[in-house]
């Protein structure tokens, strides 16, 4: 990290999770996220949150992981051409059918 450079306190979620009382519904971490005036990417993500109940907090951070995937992938991850594709071998297919000579990962 470069000095005087940080992530926006304002866009941390933890703080709005400080305000639940658990066990809390995902609708009722939303709603205090809501009345902590949270941003809309910040309530979005927490909409996404796997389970419909949590125990803790610990709970709620252990899944925000997952939460923010979800947000992140909206649903599904189709390519430019409709093809739902794996990305965790990206430029395999380069690799693996490119002319001879030119095998080197890019």
């Amino acid at each position: 990290m470069a000095f005087g450079f940080a992530e926006n306190p304002a866009l941390s979620i933890t703080p709005h999770l400080d305000s639940v009382d658990y066990p809390a519904t995902r609708e009722q971490i939303v709603a205090a996220a809501e009345d902590n005036g949270a941003y809309t990417d910040i309530i979005n993500v927490l909409k996404s949150l796997p389970r419909e109940e949590y125990p803790s907090r610990e709970d709620v951070m252990r899944d925000l992981a997952e939460a923010a995937r979800r947000f992140a992938l909206g649903g599904r991850n189709y390519d430019d051409d409709g093809v739902d594709r794996d990305r965790r071998n990206i430029g395999r297919d380069l690799v693996e059918n490119a002319p001879d000579g030119n095998q080197r990962h890019p």
